[in-house]
């Protein structure tokens, strides 16, 4: 009996000690694709801030993002780098939909189908980032992107329908994420018990700024996409890019795309903390 008892307790050990290795695993990954997306968010919102100012013909996208960073003078490594975190971004969000995300309410069925969103999100741009590094295809514009599948999505029965849903929803969920970064509410995804109180107060603004700013740009991208099904016009679909140089058609002119692009570079400096506080 005490041996049976030992060699449970064998077992047990080393499936724990398996459990703890594939969570730092799981924590590297995370938090390389964390700070691949800071970078992401830093160089569409630093084209978008040319753009303003008439100093670029690139676009304020994905697309303009991984062009940068591959005329750069480490360009090829950069690429790699990306879509190792990219990848990873998108295995930690897989096993997010499988198990549920480390927070109180993170095994509920809403939040394992948003993790699986993510999770399609982050593959999906590992992917287009891999093929341009291999020179399978340049990426298309964002702007492109969306006509396209919006055009493809109406010529389907009911396909109207779908788009204006979609635009609609995605209005809604870029308003969520505007609001709870108002509220802080990010701050519960991170551990900042080792942070000083300046780091502290600095990670909450950005978070705060940077995540108002991606809501906005969300959700004024899902309003052109409801258009584009109320009007039964593929063409009033856009992009990140379009959406972005729609700002500049305001009153307020070029300094509302400048100041929604600099919150675009705040959006990613926060993704950097993210990296290195968020609970994983």
């Amino acid at each position: 009996m005490t041996t049976r008892i030992a060699r449970r307790g064998t077992r047990n050990a080393r499936y724990a000690g398996r459990q703890a290795a594939r969570s730092r695993y799981l924590a590297i990954i995370a938090r390389t694709g964390l700070a691949a997306r800071g970078v992401m968010y830093i160089l569409i919102g630093w084209i978008a801030l040319e753009v303003a100012f008439g100093h670029s013909g690139k676009q304020a996208d994905s697309s303009g993002a991984l062009r940068v960073v591959g005329t750069s003078p480490v360009g090829k490594v950069a690429l790699w780098l990306l879509v190792v975190g990219f990848v990873g971004l998108a295995l930690w969000q897989l096993t997010e939909a499988i198990h549920g995300a480390a927070e109180p309410d993170g095994h509920k069925a809403s939040k394992r189908v948003a993790a699986l969103g993510r999770t399609i999100l982050y593959g999906f741009l590992a992917f287009v980032v891999l093929k341009y590094e291999i020179g399978a295809g340049a990426p298309k514009s964002s702007n492109s992107q969306s006509k396209d599948l919006t055009a493809t999505v109406m010529a389907h029965p009911g396909g109207r329908v779908v788009v204006i849903l979609v635009g609609l929803g995605l209005a809604i969920a870029g308003a969520v994420l505007a609001y709870k970064a108002w509220r802080k509410d990010f701050l519960k995804h991170l551990q900042l018990g080792t942070a000083g109180l300046t780091a502290r107060r600095v990670v909450e603004r950005l978070g705060q700024i940077g995540g108002i700013a991606r809501g906005v740009v969300f959700a004024v991208a899902g309003i052109f996409l409801f258009v584009a099904g109320v009007k039964a016009n593929p063409g009033q679909a856009k992009g990140i890019d379009g959406t972005l140089r729609s700002f500049a058609s305001t009153p307020l002119g070029p300094w509302l795309l400048a100041l929604v692009a600099a919150g675009l570079v705040v959006f990613g400096l926060y993704s950097w903390c993210e990296a290195r506080w968020r609970k994983v």
